[in-house]
């Protein structure tokens, strides 16, 4: 695959943080329809999205520079190169960092939670969707050996896919990133139909977690588990962990049916 989309000069930009940004701006661009099915301020919407993002970009470079001080101390140029590492801790102190700044700035808006929720949760899904295909065109996230078998196995041969995120090269591997963005592609798609005529509110959200929590969890089945935390003696790896407790979490906001008063901040 191709870890650089393309280069000028020096500059070398990613296919990973372009197929990542473009992303952000597809689910950005859809947050704006889906607050009005949801009956949200679209403007106030946005600014979450916005502060998320930063908190989330914040928090996974704190965690790589900490992670790496005692290299940064003796290269300081390296901080640049930190950002082509890719790591499921770091991903999920991005995600954990993204959501208390949205969490707070929804508490401090006033917006209303569940309906605020269900707007998020196509174009969360979505923006992961180009993410996954990022990380396929990276090597990152990778998938286990596939064997000469398999007619759609992906193989890489950049160095640069080995130095950024550990890639075997030569080896025909499943394409588990492609099956992650399907995935997720789908679900986006089954929210954004479902968002109109939903019950109540938070259903779509709680429904956007169960379908997250399904597609991590059989995903990593095809994913290579180096650097993912094996537990029970390799049973399962630490995404899978995350996935069953996000079906929990899913699955509690959809058997809670009392309806609660939503405060101020929808469209009336």
């Amino acid at each position: 695959m191709h870890p650089v989309l393309f280069q000028i000069g020096a500059v070398i930009i990613p296919a990973y943080g372009a197929l990542t940004a473009l992303g952000v701006l597809a689910a950005l661009a859809l947050t704006q329809a889906t607050a009005r099915v949801a009956r949200v301020d679209p403007h106030r919407l946005w600014n979450l999205c916005v502060a998320a993002l930063i908190a989330a970009l914040a928090g996974q470079r704190l965690l790589l520079a900490l992670e790496n001080w005692s290299v940064l101390r003796r290269h300081p140029g390296w901080i640049f190169e930190l950002a082509m590492v890719h790591h499921p801790l770091v991903a999920a102190a991005g995600a954990l960092a993204g959501a208390a700044a949205g969490a707070f700035y929804a508490r401090r808006r006033k917006l209303p939670v569940r309906a605020t929720a269900d707007a998020l949760a196509a174009p969360l899904v979505l923006g992961l969707a180009f993410e996954q295909a990022g990380a396929l065109a990276a090597g990152s996230g990778y998938g286990i050996d596939a064997g000469p078998g398999l007619r759609w196995a992906v193989t890489y041969t950049s160095p640069l896919a080995a130095r950024w995120s550990g890639t075997p090269l030569g080896v025909p591997l499943h394409p588990v990133q492609a099956y992650a963005a399907l995935a997720f592609l789908t679900l986006a798609i089954l929210l954004l139909v479902w968002l109109p005529v939903r019950r109540k509110q938070g259903d779509v959200a709680g429904v956007c977690l169960l379908g997250l929590g399904v597609a991590i969890y059989l995903t990593e089945i095809w994913r290579d588990t180096e650097g993912r935390g094996a537990v029970l003696n390799g049973a399962v790896d630490g995404p899978q962990i995350a996935a069953i407790a996000i079906v929990l979490v899913g699955a509690l906001i959809l058997r809670e049916r009392k309806k609660k008063p939503e405060a101020s901040g929808g469209i009336e």
